[in-house]
């Protein structure tokens, strides 16, 4: 009894605690060693250029849903804005201008392997295709009337242009189909109908092609890329990996898909009524192979509406590589085209 009343004694007095002694003993065990690690990065990362593009003062910023890169490495900017198609070079000088007077409201933006450049009218409800400078070349659809038939579309977003001049269109809006015509835009066929099945569309938002003919589609609100022959036959699905925006396929067939990560729906009250990821909960690019093995991984920062900074991306809708692997991206609601310079 004497002892413990020594033990408690020396606890309460500031005696050293049976706690404080394991304490002291884990302090006493030997640390180890931290190795000095290479300091490399082994992947890519990429760095914004805030001085890109260098925009005239009088053009309007708006929307910008389209993106592309011609074989110059020149920049194709699609714009919500006045002149709705703006061509950059690397360096952010402007070449020329165009559109006003063709165009009504913008979505997708391709340049086909001849440089004619394709774009996907939401507003008019066709696809049109022009020469670098400007010139209406073809219309497909009948402008300024939706519809669900061999000539007429309905909000089309996107298009592909095979090798042998033939046109897949992503009539998403409205139809959610894929339409395929010929090299002259006659109708060939369609395929889709609204839903979740395997061989349904929920809002096929973008369409791509890679050098074997095989076909990219954005199934955007069933977050999921659906991969098809031309002849309309499922090939494959990546499902529950990206919310599909926009598609970029570089000369080595990788596939570049931005949008967000997967997500549920959700209504907000700024966007009632909008397609899933509206507002999206974060921004993703994402490098695959024609297998659907991811190679690459960049996240870009969400900006706050009306607040976006430098290298921040709000509603990132498409994206374009050049030669040397820098990336371009078009956002909606930050309402600019931005360049991220690659860095090894």
């Amino acid at each position: 009894m004497k002892k413990l009343r020594a033990i408690l004694l020396l606890i309460l007095t500031g005696g050293i605690s049976p706690v404080a002694q394991a304490q002291k003993s884990m302090n006493e065990l030997d640390p180890g060693k931290s190795p000095d690690y290479p300091r490399v990065n082994m992947a890519p990362w990429y760095e914004v250029d805030p001085n890109w593009p260098q925009q005239p003062d009088e053009f309007q910023s708006g929307d910008v849903p389209g993106i592309a890169v011609d074989a110059k490495d020149q920049i194709y900017v699609f714009t919500r804005s006045t002149p709705p198609i703006q061509v950059y070079t690397p360096a952010g000088e402007l070449v020329r201008s165009w559109g006003e007077d063709s165009i009504a409201t913008a979505h997708h933006l391709k340049i086909d392997d001849d440089g004619n450049i394709w774009v996907a009218d939401i507003g008019l409800h066709v696809v049109r295709k022009f020469s670098p400078e400007g010139k209406v070349l073809q219309t497909i659809g009948t402008p300024g009337v939706p519809g669900d038939d061999e000539t007429h579309f309905d909000k089309p977003t996107d298009m592909a242009i095979a090798a042998n001049g033939d046109i897949f269109i992503a009539d998403g809006y409205g139809n959610n189909r894929i339409v395929h015509c010929d090299k002259d835009g006659n109708f060939v066929k369609a395929w889709g109908s609204l839903g979740t099945g395997p061989l349904q569309f929920s809002l096929p938002h973008a369409i791509a092609i890679d050098s074997a003919g095989q076909l990219y589609v954005a199934d955007r609100n069933n977050a999921r890329v659906m991969i098809y022959n031309q002849a309309g036959k499922l090939v494959d699905s990546w499902d529950n990996i990206i919310v599909p925006w926009g598609f970029w396929v570089t000369p080595e067939d990788h596939i570049w898909v931005c949008g967000a990560s997967p997500m549920p729906w959700r209504e907000d009250p700024d966007y009632p009524g909008a397609p899933l990821s509206c507002p999206p909960k974060d921004q993703v690019l994402m490098k695959f192979t024609t297998k659907g093995k991811l190679l690459q991984l960049w996240t870009i920062p969400k900006g706050a509406d009306g607040k976006e900074q430098p290298g921040e991306v709000n509603w990132l809708h498409a994206l374009a590589l050049d030669s040397k692997g820098n990336i371009y991206v078009g956002d909606i609601i930050g309402k600019r085209a931005q360049k991220f310079i690659r860095r090894d």
